[in-house]
């Protein structure tokens, strides 16, 4: 069982970039908490269609009030039991107690498509009772809040067994499947407090539209719900059948696709390859990211080639093998009719180049020639557009490193920027970006042929340029600013990708040793590495406030889970990667790291923590690349067993 609180969330994604998503108190928190939030144009265009419902038992006798809300100016509404329980497995589940009453409910996303099934399970009730369910509604962007106006249309048309909600014209219909009665009764529930968008600084007040109420008498005591975007898919899987029908071939089909997953871990890392278009991408995090280039090639090592999705990985890198630029790929698609893709990540295609030497070697027989050339190809285009120099200053320096970046652009993972202050600019030669550069020169000419001059060059001079003698570590950055010799001091985790964490090591030996161990002393969490050392005057130990106090901290400090899984497998390799040594990393790094997956959004990793103690989680509670670097050094690093293949893909 699983701990009832108001900072512990559950997830169900749907495989859109859809979900369902709350507290495990029943009480939501966030603007992003919904029953039925759908991605129109997957996994964009996301809408919160059917935000909650409010649950009560009418007679004998006074109501018993079944859910909560949270309402200004702070008040919780009334609840007439008692929560006495939550799990998660094999999908949320809530049991509830009342003084003469029972029930447990039940919350199941269907996967593939934009359907969600509630059930309400009696196991006591007073004689007489029916149970209402009134649909809270708003249709809004994911990202906005509601008000009440004029145009929210309370509509509700009832064609045969379901009732349909469209309260704006251009905004996708709603469809309601209960075995119940619908009474048309249009009502505004206003002033819904979200204190989680209060803490963050953003507006937190919402009203929600509700047409009526659905009735049922319990003569059967088990009450099935399904609400569902009104689309030719999903009415095709509605067809005319009832809700008792519906509710047994979802729980029936998700009962099946989720036992096909070794471990839970596996299951709840399949909540982020999701469609797009007719293929498949990586959400970076729920509750609020899409798909980004950077973090979908970080996560995909762990979330598909490490477990053996490989058809999934072929998919996913094949997809964005035909949008290379200049030598970049984008760090975000356009989510919007009219909207470009943004090229503004230096390491975006560094990574890419990564997964794909990743997948060759461990199922290149599997994959297609022609699938093997459209890979092949994007590495040869992204190594020659970076020698050939490409946007925001991205060029080969004469000592064979990557100099990147000008003022204004934040072009590393560390890419906090407020209004037009960048907060870790990291302009010149940040050191993981030569390390992902020489690994991707390294692979090219592996694969390719040529570049050997340069490659030799970057090697020979990495060490000599990056080694900091008196701290005993590496450099963050050096010809910082583009100036030649400046280098950037701070103890931060980049440099542990110079002894691990990718298949190129540039340190070995009593260096490598030393950096590992200076970031085990100074950055080390159980829930990952801080962002900075606390000993650097703009260490920043908390992550809170508003927007600019959050953003200010992002990468000052705060905790970052992902890379947990470059210093482990730095770790190790550092200490001969023996028996032994994975013995010790997995007791004293990944088992409390692995114990965080029931410490804030349930079963999965998240995205950033405090860094100082108690290291509080942070960011979106469910992030992709969080879990994917656990499950990569669970696969790859902490066991000798290869991938199987294609597992769940």
């Amino acid at each position: 069982m699983i701990s009832v609180s108001r900072t512990h969330e559950w997830l169900e994604a749907d495989g859109l970039g859809g979900y369902a998503s709350g507290t495990t108190s029943g009480v939501n928190t966030r603007r992003y908490h919904a029953l039925l939030l759908v991605a129109e144009r997957p996994p964009a265009d996301r809408r919160v269609l059917v935000n909650d419902a409010a649950v009560w038992l009418e007679g004998p006798g006074e109501p018993r009030y079944l859910s909560q809300h949270r309402y200004a100016p702070d008040v919780v509404s009334r609840l007439d039991a008692k929560l006495v329980s939550f799990d998660a497995e094999p999908w949320p589940r809530f049991s509830y107690q009342g003084d003469d009453f029972a029930f447990e409910r039940e919350v199941i996303a269907l996967h593939g498509l934009p359907v969600v099934l509630s059930t309400y399970r009696f196991s006591r009730l007073p004689a007489g009772a029916r149970l209402c369910l009134r649909p809270l509604l708003s249709g809004r962007d994911f990202h906005a809040l509601h008000h009440e106006n004029a145009a929210f249309s309370f509509e509700a048309v009832t064609p045969g067994r379901y009732v349909r909600f469209q309260p704006y014209p251009s905004v996708t219909g709603i469809v309601s499947v209960t075995d119940g009665a619908y009474r048309h009764v249009p009502e505004w529930y206003r002033n819904f407090l979200y204190e989680r968008e209060r803490d963050r600084g953003l507006d937190f007040l919402e009203d929600l539209g509700s047409p009526g109420v659905h009735e049922f008498t319990l003569a059967d005591p088990e009450v099935h719900w399904v609400v569902a975007a009104d689309t030719p898919e999903v009415r095709a899987f509605l067809g005319d059948r009832t809700a008792k029908e519906l509710a047994v071939e979802i729980v029936r089909t998700e009962s099946a696709r989720r036992r096909r997953f070794a471990t839970r871990v596996e299951r709840a890392v399949d909540a982020y390859v999701v469609k797009r278009g007719e293929g498949r991408t990586v959400i970076a995090g729920y509750p609020w990211f899409g798909d980004w280039g950077r973090d979908t090639f970080i996560s995909l090592r762990g979330l598909c080639l490490a477990t053996g999705r490989f058809t999934d990985a072929r998919g996913i890198l094949g997809a964005w093998a035909s949008v290379v630029s200049d030598g970049m790929l984008p760090n975000r698609f356009a989510d919007r009719d009219g909207e470009r893709p943004e090229y503004n990540s230096v390491d975006a295609a560094l990574w890419y180049v990564v997964c794909v030497g990743e997948l060759l070697a461990r199922a290149g027989d599997d994959v297609p020639a022609r699938e093997r050339d459209a890979l092949v190809g994007a590495v040869h285009e992204i190594v020659v557009g970076h020698l050939s120099g490409t946007r925001h200053g991205i060029r080969v320096d004469g000592d064979g490193l990557l100099a990147a970046g000008e003022h204004g652009v934040q072009l590393t993972w560390m890419d906090a920027k407020v209004g037009d202050w960048v907060v870790t600019p990291r302009i010149g030669k940040p050191v993981e970006i030569q390390a992902l550069w020489l690994h991707a020169l390294s692979f090219a000419a592996r694969l390719l042929g040529g570049h050997d001059d340069v490659l030799a060059r970057g090697l020979a001079s990495f060490e000599s340029r990056f080694w900091n003698e008196r701290a005993g570590c590496l450099f963050d950055v050096v010809d910082v600013d583009h100036e030649p010799g400046r280098t950037d001091d701070s103890i931060r985790p980049n440099q542990v990708f110079a002894a691990g964490g990718l298949p190129v090591r540039l340190l070995s030996g009593a260096r490598a040793r030393a950096v590992v161990d200076t970031v085990e002393r100074e950055l080390w969490t159980p829930l990952g590495l801080r962002s900075l050392s606390r000993s650097h005057p703009d260490y920043r130990g908390t992550y809170r406030g508003g927007v600019f106090d959050r953003d200010s901290a992002y990468h000052q400090g705060t905790v970052w889970p992902w890379l947990a899984g470059p210093f482990i497998e730095a770790w190790v390799v550092s200490r001969g990667g023996t028996p032994d040594a994975k013995t010790e990393a997995r007791r004293r790094f990944f088992e409390p790291l692995a114990s965080s997956l029931t410490s804030a959004g349930i079963g999965h990793l998240p995205e950033i923590a405090d860094g100082d103690a108690p290291h509080a989680p942070g960011g979106c509670l469910f992030q992709a690349w969080s879990l994917s670097e656990m499950i990569r050094i669970a696969h790859s690093v902490l066991t000798d067993e290869p991938a199987s293949r294609d597992h769940a893909g």
